[in-house]
């Protein structure tokens, strides 16, 4: 590895870049009206993904599993999925078909942060998630953030991945408003009495161990307020279209569930829109209300609402993925596991055989 670029303690200089497009231009000043309305950053806690690195590819990583889970474990998951499919569908022969196999054997065993197959490196990845936080709460998305022409509403519809054909690469030179973000977030660490001692420990030696670091494109999420506290309501979406669809389900779909004001049995076409409409004049007032909502939401770019006491948002949320002279983090030793690594396929064979469990009961009954 070439380490000529960087700078004492491993800190590697920031390229600055001047805008010359006019979108580029827009979205630039779109990021510094951004930084002087944000009071501050809330941070949520740590995603991970997994990232992958060839012989040739220098100091750049590419993202082969979106940096969006909030548990170490199921990024290794993740990968051994890639890998398992890898093995079925990809392999060229039975030695790489064997190779694949071994690494998905330790995923199944093993807690692995980082292994190397067929001359590929892959390593579970860290970021932080956070997000602006001004006068009014979290950050909504940008007059500048991409928008479809024409919204899909239609939940069956697949949306834009997180993190798709990501490179990263700490040498690419970036606008003023993201180097002014990059260094200003450089030595962000975790604080206060609410950390536990070994958090808090793993945070400081972050800032030694990786002490620069990259910003992941923008995410959208929908958040929740009911007094004066903002929870997050669901996943990360690449865009905040994909984030108003999940809320249109969530006022539809699931919050009159959850209520009860459709029994959970109920038939999944069956949403606060088709109800209202079936009992135009004795409609339930509450599940209106919902309807109503959701109807809003369909009118053009709208990222809040409010609902029966709940505010609903559009949040603008980031990712901070701190990096070393070895390239991206991987998970802290305070990072928690929900699970433990298991078998999460059927056994397949060198040959490109797949055995399912009742294959050999059935064999054993014989």
């Amino acid at each position: 590895m070439d380490l000529g670029d960087v700078g004492p303690g491993g800190v590697r200089p920031v390229v600055v870049r001047v805008p010359v497009e006019p979108v580029e231009a827009a979205v630039e000043a779109d990021a510094v009206d951004a930084a002087v309305q944000a009071g501050g950053v809330a941070v949520r806690g740590p995603l991970f993904g997994v990232a992958a690195q060839d012989a040739d590819d220098g100091p750049r990583w590419r993202v082969v599993v979106a940096v969006s889970v909030g548990c170490p474990q199921m990024a290794r998951d993740s990968l051994n999925s890639l890998l398992w499919f890898r093995a079925k569908d990809e392999a060229q022969d039975r030695a790489e078909r064997r190779a694949l196999l071994a690494a998905v054997a330790r995923l199944e065993s093993e807690r692995v942060d980082e292994l190397t197959v067929l001359g590929t490196r892959y390593r579970i990845v860290r970021a932080e998630e956070y997000a602006g936080i001004g006068p009014n709460g979290i950050e909504q998305p940008r007059p500048t953030d991409p928008e479809p022409v024409n919204p899909d509403w239609n939940r069956g519809s697949r949306e834009a991945k997180i993190d798709d054909d990501l490179v990263l690469d700490p040498d690419a030179p970036v606008t003023p408003a993201q180097a002014a973000e990059r260094l200003t977030l450089r030595d962000m660490a975790y604080a206060g009495s609410r950390y536990p001692e070994d958090v808090l420990l793993d945070s400081q030696r972050a800032l030694k161990t990786h002490p620069d670091i990259l910003l992941l494109p923008a995410t959208f999420k929908v958040v929740e307020r009911t007094d004066t506290e903002w929870t997050s309501g669901s996943g990360l979406h690449a865009s905040a279209h994909d984030a108003r669809k999940t809320l249109d389900f969530t006022l539809t779909w699931w919050e009159p569930r959850r209520r009860g004001l459709i029994p959970m049995h109920a038939d999944g076409d069956v949403d606060a829109r088709t109800r209202v409409a079936e009992n135009a004049d004795g409609a339930d007032g509450e599940l209106a209300a919902y309807a109503e909502a959701a109807d809003q939401l369909r009118t053009g770019r709208v990222n809040q609402l409010e609902v029966l006491g709940t505010v609903y948002r559009i949040g603008r949320t980031r990712r901070l993925l701190r990096w070393g002279p070895d390239g991206p983090e991987g998970p802290r030793p305070s990072d928690v596991n929900r699970h433990a690594p298991g078998p999460l396929h059927p056994v397949l064979d060198e040959d490109g055989n797949i055995h399912y469990e009742d294959e050999d009961q059935a064999d054993d009954d014989g």
